[in-house]
C-alpha cells in the first residue's frame, strides 16, 4: 500500500476537466475547508464529515485519526471553480525525451533516458536557441557524428520538426503509467490526452527493451 505522504491527488474542476496534481495533505486541507468535495470510485462528492465515513480499502493509503483511519481521495473536485490554467508545459530534459517518445530523431533507435542525449538542432556554438523548437531527443551515436554541425551539412535528417507539445504540465505528469486508474475518465478528453498516452507507452517500451538487454 502507498504511503499518504507520498499519495497524489487528481484536482479537477467544477466541469470535471483535470487542472492540477496535489499532495494528500494539500488535498485534505481543500476538503476540510470546504473548497474541494472528495470523489469515491462512483463519482460521487463527499464534503470532509461524509468522506471521514468512507470505509478504508486495503489497497488505499491512509491517514490515521483519533475516529479512526481516513482514506486519502484519488480525485478531488473544486466547489467553485470552473476554469482551465492557462500554463504552457516546462521545458526540460524529460519533457523533450517524453515528446520524442525516448526516440533518437535522426536514426530513429528507441532507447532509455542514461543513453540519450538533448541535440541543438542550430548548434549553440552559432547562436542556436534552447527551445521546444531547436531541441531534439538524439542517441550518442549521431549526437558525435553531427557534432557542431546543422543536420543539412552533417548529412543527417529529423524523423519530424521539433515543436511545443500540446499537452499541459497536469497532463504530462498525469499520464504517468503509475497513476492511478481512477484519473483516467478525468483525462481522456483533456487536448493531447491520446498522444501522451502514446508516448508513455513508447517510453515504457523503450525502459523495458532496455532492461532486457541488461539482463542478457
Amino acid at each position: 500500500m502507498q504511503s499518504a505522504q507520498s499519495t497524489q491527488v487528481l484536482v479537477v474542476n467544477r466541469c470535471m476537466q483535470a487542472v492540477h496534481i496535489t499532495s494528500a495533505k494539500r488535498a485534505f486541507v481543500l476538503l476540510f475547508t470546504d473548497v474541494a468535495r472528495a470523489l469515491d470510485e462512483h463519482w460521487m462528492g463527499h464534503d470532509f464529515q461524509s468522506w471521514a465515513s468512507v470505509p478504508t480499502r486495503e489497497t488505499d493509503a491512509s491517514f490515521g485519526t483519533a475516529r479512526g483511519p481516513i482514506r486519502v481521495p484519488r480525485v478531488l473536485q473544486l466547489i467553485a471553480y470552473d476554469r482551465m490554467p492557462r500554463a504552457s508545459v516546462r521545458l526540460s530534459r524529460r519533457n523533450i525525451f517524453l515528446r520524442d517518445a525516448y526516440t533518437c530523431q535522426y536514426c530513429g533507435n528507441r532507447s532509455s533516458a542514461r543513453d540519450l542525449n538533448l541535440d541543438h538542432v542550430m548548434p549553440r556554438s552559432r547562436g542556436g536557441p534552447s527551445s521546444w523548437e531547436n531541441l531534439v531527443c538524439s542517441c550518442r551515436v549521431c549526437n558525435l557524428e553531427k557534432g557542431g554541425r546543422t543536420p543539412a551539412e552533417a548529412g543527417m535528417k529529423l524523423l519530424r520538426k521539433p515543436t511545443r507539445p500540446r499537452w499541459s504540465p497536469v497532463l504530462a505528469l498525469a499520464f504517468s503509467p503509475t497513476r492511478p486508474r481512477e484519473w483516467d475518465p478525468f483525462l481522456a478528453t483533456l487536448p493531447g490526452a491520446k498522444e501522451l498516452a502514446q508516448l508513455w507507452e513508447h517510453a515504457n517500451g523503450a525502459a523495458d527493451a532496455h532492461a532486457l538487454m541488461d539482463n542478457d
